[in-house]
C-alpha cells in the first residue's frame, strides 16, 4: 500500500463531510472522538487512526480501498478493485476494535449517583436555609461541586473502552476533550479500564455526600471550630481519596 498523502486524505474526508452536510462537530459525535480530531484530519496536520477507517468509509459512504486513495473509484475501475478492498477489510477487523461507546455505567450505577447528588444537594439546602451562607466551610462547595461534574462525566458521558492501541502500548495518560487523566506508572487498557470506571464512579456518588455529612456535623456539633488550619489536610485527604482508589485499582488488575 503506498504512503497515504495526508493533504490528499484530508481534503477528501472535507468534500466527503460538506456532501453529507455533517459539520466537524456532527462527524465527530458519529465517531465518538473530538472534532480538533477531525480538524487536523482535514487540515493534512494527521490521518486517523487504523480503528477508525471502516465507520468513516460507513460514515460517508465510500469504500475503505476509496479512502485510503482519497478518490472516487469509478465502476470500470472497481471490478478490479473488489478483492483488495475485501482485504483490507479483513486485515482492519484483525484489530478487534470496538468504536468506543459513551455512558456505560449501568443503570444501577446512574440510579446511585442521582440518589446521592439529591441527598448531597438536600444537605446543602438544609444548611443554606437554617445557617445562610456561613455554614459552609471554605472550598466546600467547590469540592462538592468537582464531585458532582466529575459524577456526572464518568457516569454518563466517559467512553467504557479504550481504542485498541491502550492494549498494544504502554500508555499511563488518557484525554477525552477537556478531560484529562495521568497516573504515572500505570498502564491504561481495556483490562483496568472497566474497573477504573468503577472507582471513580464510586469516589464521585460517595464524596461529595460524606463531605456534606461532615459538613453538618462539625457545624452542629462544633458551630465555633476554625477549619483554616485544617484545610490543608482536609484537601490533601480529598484528593488522595481519588487517586490513592484509583491507582491501586489499576494496578491490580492490569
Amino acid at each position: 500500500m503506498h504512503e497515504i498523502d495526508k493533504f490528499q486524505f484530508g481534503s477528501f474526508v472535507a468534500e466527503l463531510r460538506r456532501e453529507k452536510n455533517y459539520t466537524q462537530k456532527q462527524l465527530a459525535q458519529l465517531l465518538c472522538i473530538s472534532d480538533k480530531a477531525v480538524s487536523k484530519w482535514e487540515r493534512g496536520l494527521s490521518l486517523p487512526d487504523i480503528s477508525m477507517l471502516l465507520p468513516l468509509a460507513d460514515i460517508l459512504e465510500v469504500s475503505v480501498t476509496e479512502l485510503l486513495e482519497s478518490r472516487r473509484i469509478d465502476a470500470a475501475e472497481s471490478s478490479g478493485k473488489e478483492q483488495v478492498e475485501e482485504i483490507v477489510k479483513k486485515a482492519l477487523s484483525f484489530s478487534g476494535e470496538k468504536l468506543p461507546q459513551r455512558g456505560g455505567a449501568s443503570r444501577r450505577a446512574k440510579l446511585a449517583f442521582i440518589l446521592c447528588s439529591c441527598i448531597s444537594l438536600a444537605i446543602i439546602a438544609y444548611l443554606y436555609f437554617t445557617g445562610g451562607s456561613e455554614s459552609f466551610l471554605p472550598g466546600s462547595m467547590t469540592m462538592v461541586g468537582l464531585c458532582f461534574l466529575f459524577g456526572v462525566y464518568f457516569t454518563f458521558l466517559v467512553k467504557d473502552r479504550l481504542p485498541d492501541y491502550y492494549d498494544e502500548n504502554s500508555i499511563s495518560s488518557y484525554s477525552d476533550g477537556i478531560f484529562r487523566l495521568n497516573l504515572a506508572g500505570v498502564r491504561f487498557n481495556n483490562r483496568n479500564w472497566p474497573h477504573i470506571l468503577n472507582a471513580l464512579r464510586s469516589w464521585c456518588r460517595w464524596a461529595q455526600v460524606v463531605l456534606m455529612v461532615l459538613i453538618l456535623i462539625i457545624r452542629s456539633w462544633f458551630p465555633n471550630l476554625k477549619i483554616g488550619p485544617y484545610l490543608p489536610a482536609v484537601l490533601s485527604l480529598f484528593v488522595l481519596g481519588l487517586f490513592v482508589p484509583v491507582y491501586i485499582t489499576a494496578k491490580k488488575y492490569e
